[in-house]
């Protein structure tokens, strides 16, 4: 099987190939952490096309328990069909709903498995995961079978940091955490999805892009999938240079800012830096 590699459509760094191979490798989930829009959930995607395997995937919410991602007793469903007379109360597998995990255990060939923003989910969450990620197993009560991984599958779970993992859980995966892309980086990856941008726009929505994050207070720094959209809408657009770039020290609100701030106290930070530095200009 080949290893993972940085593509045309996707900018890896080294550090981030090795620890995906490094969990191939061991076998072991490769936890990735990192600021949202860093394209953690992207990863999964671009490691399942590069080893040549099917994706499943699997996003967390608030509500989600660990069980759902092995399987679900639907009682409802077979009481509601007793009381009907449906002949198929009679064999408790047709009301077992098979779980992403479950799906990935018995395929035909090696998936990747991405479990997405583990984070959001209770704190027991990851603990309950932990004796079927490492047996690659588990057993189904109502069945009474126990149902094995035909293939281990390559498990990717991403966080947003939002809470603290357990530490039983850490020591069960390899880390890596994706930091945020240097500016050769982000030239790379902007010239990745936008080949034919203009290069003079490019430099300057880059420059403009940069400052914003170091502007201090933003409750939401900018990303790259903010930039990419962004620069997206300039192209649209057609915006000159000039539309971007200031002939003087004065903050100025980036054209069409709606792409890269998120939330109305970061637009009213703009807003006040760009009064106050008007009036001491």
């Amino acid at each position: 099987m080949a290893g993972f590699k940085s593509t045309e459509a996707y900018i890896a760094t080294r550090d981030l190939e090795v620890a995906v191979n490094a969990a191939v490798t061991l076998q072991r989930p490769l936890l990735v952490k990192g600021e949202p829009g860093t394209g953690k959930t992207v990863l999964a995607h671009e490691v399942a096309q590069s080893l040549g395997c099917p994706l499943i995937e699997w996003h967390i919410k608030s509500t989600t328990k660990a069980q759902q991602g092995l399987y679900e007793y639907d009682a409802v469903s077979r009481l509601r069909d007793g009381q009907l007379g449906d002949p198929r109360v009679h064999d408790i597998g047709n009301y077992i709903v098979r779980g992403k995990l479950w799906d990935a255990f018995e395929a035909d060939e090696q998936t990747v498995v991405l479990i997405d923003e583990v984070d959001k989910a209770d704190i027991e969450f990851p603990n309950d995961l932990l004796l079927e990620l490492d047996r690659m197993q588990f057993f189904v009560y109502e069945t009474r079978k126990t149902v094995a991984a035909k293939h281990r599958p390559v498990v990717i779970i991403t966080s947003n940091n939002e809470k603290e993992l357990p530490d039983a859980f850490l020591r069960r995966c390899f880390f890596h955490y994706i930091r945020f892309p240097d500016r050769p980086t982000m030239e790379r990856i902007v010239d990745a999805h936008y080949p034919d941008i203009r290069k003079d726009l490019a430099r300057e929505a880059l420059n403009v892009f940069f400052q914003v994050r170091e502007v201090p207070g933003l409750k939401k720094k900018p990303a790259t999938s903010e930039l990419l959209d962004w620069l997206k809408l300039l192209m649209v657009e057609d915006l000159p240079v000039e539309a971007l770039r200031s002939n003087d020290k004065h903050v100025v609100i980036p054209p069409l800012y709606g792409a890269l701030l998120k939330n109305e106290q970061d637009v009213h930070l703009f807003e006040r830096l760009a009064f106050l530095s008007r009036r001491g200009g």
